[in-house]
């Protein structure tokens, strides 16, 4: 009779990031302005190298994809996030749950092939400049692009096929600001071990492929840029990588600790804050990360904002 009530659960409590009320409206207004910045600002470095011919490269294509994704994972998360500050319940049917992770699972692994991809472009780029624009052809930049976004999308249809089955009693109550696997497998009356076995695998693959591409990439880069004489030449290799370098850094990180440390309550609020780090802080920095140690961006949005002056 448990599992039949269980099978009937329909809806959800999300806890948010504070029962404190006097710090709702504080973090309300924090959030909100996090949240308004992540979209102005990945927006419009979308429209920036969309309307700039000299961005017109591989570089800022795959940038422009990357502003894309940040602006999507922010806004899987942040807008319910917003409403649950102040929400008298924050009541959420499994159906919605279900959604918002799947949106969030693509996003989240879509960034992750989409820095493997660009680390791959600045090796090429730097190592094998002659044959660059060969290479790096549209059509495979184009290829590189959906099969990111495919594996974001399989990725995600593997760990939401395998939610449906588990059944919902032991509590409605998920320790979060939106609804992440983990929080879910720890509500969970049916054994939940397939599917963090699949996490395990599937997630730490991705992780590994993806880390890997990038540290042999850089690798490679490093011994090339080690082996220039010209101090401008290395400067200019530098500039090129270290955005990319800071962005991968801060992404990681967070997201690696996710999945090693032991669950228990203070391990619960500590994965809240690393989620909110790279779901809601990493979005909001990359335009800027990007726009302000990249050269020619620099020169682009002033060159805009001196014809739209």
């Amino acid at each position: 009779m448990g599992k039949e009530n269980a099978t009937l659960l329909t809806e959800l409590i999300l806890t948010g990031l504070t029962y404190e009320p006097q710090w709702q409206i504080p973090l309300f207004l924090v959030f909100l302005v996090i949240y308004l910045l992540t979209i102005m600002g990945n927006l419009g470095l979308i429209a920036l190298i969309w309307n700039e011919p000299q961005l017109h490269i591989p570089m800022y294509f795959f940038l422009g994809s990357l502003a894309f994704v940040d602006a999507w994972i922010s806004s899987t998360v942040t807008p319910k996030m917003l409403v649950n500050f102040f929400a008298k319940s924050k009541m959420i049917s499994l159906s919605e749950c279900m959604v918002q992770f799947f949106s969030f699972a693509i996003s989240v692994t879509t960034e992750c092939f989409l820095l493997a991809t660009m680390a791959y472009d600045r090796y090429v780029a730097i190592c094998k400049p002659l044959l660059y624009p060969v290479i790096m052809s549209n059509t495979l930049c184009i290829r590189l692009l959906v099969l990111s976004f495919s594996g974001g999308l399989l990725h995600a249809i593997i760990h939401n096929a395998l939610l449906f089955r588990l059944a919902f009693c032991n509590s409605i109550i998920v320790h979060h600001f939106y609804c992440d696997i983990m929080p879910l497998f720890k509500i969970s009356c049916t054994d939940p071990s397939i599917n963090f076995l699949m996490v395990f695998i599937f997630s730490g693959s991705i992780q590994v492929f993806t880390i890997l591409t990038v540290l042999v990439s850089y690798t490679l880069v490093l011994f090339t840029i080690l082996k220039k004489k010209s101090l401008q030449g290395i400067r200019k290799a530098f500039s090129t990588c270290g955005a990319h370098l800071l962005s991968v850094s801060l992404y990681y990180g967070p997201l690696l600790f996710m999945y090693v440390r032991p669950g228990s309550a203070q391990a619960d609020d500590q994965d809240m804050m690393d989620s909110l780090f790279y779901t809601v802080i990493i979005p909001v920095l990359n335009p800027i990360i990007y726009s302000l140690r990249n050269k020619k961006v620099t020169d682009s949005l002033s060159k805009m904002l001196k014809r739209n002056a």
